[in-house]
């Protein structure tokens, strides 16, 4: 199945890269996608960042500083901004933490990264942009479900074994 991220490849090869890896992880390597996703989102921010000039570097370049920085979150608007930092943190946590991160999380991070990455070639692309109305979250849940599906199934022929 091809990723829903097939429209950064073009102009942002490496931001593609990691988020194709995020939503190729979301279900069966949580902690990956959720890693993956925290990458490219700080990819993405970083190639703003250098490229446009109304963005103000802050003191620290930290992906957390870059974020929060006030040109930043004007210029992304309140949701755009509330999903990088979700994004951020789940990433965080799966980096740092020793307890599992559930499916749940890593479906978040992914979704999340998706509007977060049409937001970002939509303001940015010099060549053709994302069409609005993308399917692509719909997709991931009917992947999640036959995800599901498939384990559960797995998992009850081993049980009669």
């Amino acid at each position: 199945m091809t990723s829903p991220f097939a429209f950064l490849a073009a102009e942002w090869p490496e931001v593609h890269e990691a988020a194709a890896r995020a939503w190729g992880a979301a279900l069966p390597d949580p902690r990956a996608a959720c890693f993956y996703a925290r990458r490219a989102l700080e990819l993405a921010v970083g190639w703003a960042y250098r490229h446009d000039r109304a963005l103000k570097l802050p003191w620290e370049e930290s992906l957390g500083s870059l974020i929060h920085e006030p040109s930043f979150k004007t210029l992304a608007g309140e949701a755009v901004f509330a999903k990088a930092r979700l994004i951020q943190q789940l990433g965080n946590q799966a980096v740092h933490r020793t307890s599992p991160v559930r499916e749940a999380e890593s479906v978040a991070a992914v979704r999340e990264l998706l509007h977060v990455a049409y937001w970002f070639a939509r303001t940015y692309a010099r060549g053709a942009k994302p069409a609005p109305g993308s399917r692509s979250t719909r997709r991931l849940s009917r992947r999640r479900r036959r995800f599901r599906s498939r384990r559960s199934t797995s998992s009850a022929r081993s049980r009669l074994r």
